[in-house]
């Protein structure tokens, strides 16, 4: 793993322009949206148009943000979910009803 200095660290915070203003922005504003799925339309040099339908994977399970920082990898999720499963009582089926 690379280490990083404190100058590179500076230097990277330093390659924001002074113009920039997000205090108007809103996080997460697009979230749900791209939850579902986004397109995008590439316009290419010699006039034709690429559509690509962009969808998450079936299965995908997006956490929140603040879910995240307790779960932040897939094993952590996956391993606090089979603890919460075995506390489920095994229900038999009822036939006929």
């Amino acid at each position: 793993m690379k280490k990083v200095t404190r100058n590179a660290q500076r230097r990277e915070v330093d390659t924001m322009r002074a113009e920039y203003d997000f205090s108007g922005g809103v996080r997460g504003k697009h979230y749900r949206a791209m939850q579902n799925g986004y397109t995008v339309i590439i316009h290419k040099e010699d006039g034709t148009t690429l559509v690509k339908e962009v969808k998450p994977p079936k299965g995908t399970v997006v956490l929140e943000p603040e879910v995240r920082k307790y779960f932040p990898d897939s094993e952590s999720v996956n391993a606090a979910l089979r603890s919460l499963i075995r506390l489920i009582p095994n229900q038999k089926k009822k036939h006929g009803a």
